[in-house]
């Protein structure tokens, strides 16, 4: 049968019947925080499974993770649980992870990032969410998550402004009126600002503006400025930037 199939159909039992119990895969090697895991769900439709489901895919399974491991260890762990049980739903708790392993985890097919800190009622209200196909993300996790995001985003970016040549190469292209330009970019300046900054007509600016754009291969004002950021000091201590 198609795991979506199955899938929706655990989905619309658990919809229409608030009390159906939902096996549950605890993954937790320390004993004694396996017990508390097991009296926090104890008379919810949680059930806690000592043993791997007779016929996983007829049953709504949640595997529920604790993070007692390494990052890549357990990537391997997620990846294990999904393989052996396709149709069923992970969620990761956890005290606190770097951010970058977070987004590790997502990518493995986590459906859930739930804190140790939440209290009983958000936790189990969480897990149905889950359950129901939504994707959880405690609050705890979701700045730093959305920072690391940021961070990806912006690094490809700037890998993506220059393909090929050094930075020096291409600092060495810039006029000095261009370089003078792009360095008001990295202030955040308008075309207006940097034309009164400089005693240029507007349109003049956009023109030189656009020369700096094709010769760094960058697609925008904000991919310039941030290359710029980075590399024009190294390029001003070459001497390939010179002062008007």
């Amino acid at each position: 049968m198609n795991h979506d199939v199955v899938y929706n159909e655990q989905i619309l039992a658990i919809a229409q019947n608030a009390s159906s119990y939902v096996t549950t895969v605890l993954v937790c090697r320390n004993t004694l925080i396996r017990s508390g895991i097991s009296h926090i769900l104890s008379g919810t439709h949680f059930v806690i499974s000592d043993e791997a489901p007779v016929h996983p895919s007829e049953l709504p399974i949640l595997c529920l993770i604790h993070s007692d491991q390494a990052a890549d260890e357990l990537i391997e762990t997620i990846e294990r649980q999904k393989a052996q049980w396709p149709s069923a739903r992970v969620v990761l708790l956890t005290d606190g992870m770097e951010p970058s392993s977070l987004a590790q985890v997502l990518q493995a097919g986590v459906d859930g990032l739930c804190s140790t800190v939440m209290s009983r009622e958000p936790l189990i209200k969480a897990l149905e969410l889950v359950m129901l196909g939504e994707i959880f993300i405690a609050p705890a996790f979701t700045l730093s998550l959305l920072n690391e995001v940021s961070r990806q985003r912006w690094s490809r970016l700037d890998t993506d402004v220059v393909i090929g040549p050094a930075a020096t190469a291409v600092a060495s292209q810039l006029s000095p009126r261009e370089a003078m330009i792009l360095r008001y970019l990295t202030k955040g300046a308008s075309n207006k600002q940097i034309a009164r900054e400089l005693g240029l007509a507007e349109a003049t600016v956009k023109v030189h503006l656009k020369g700096v754009l094709r010769k760094m291969k960058a697609t925008n004002r904000t991919q310039a400025a941030m290359w710029a950021q980075q590399h024009m000091n190294i390029a001003a201590n070459d001497g390939l930037i010179a002062a008007e």
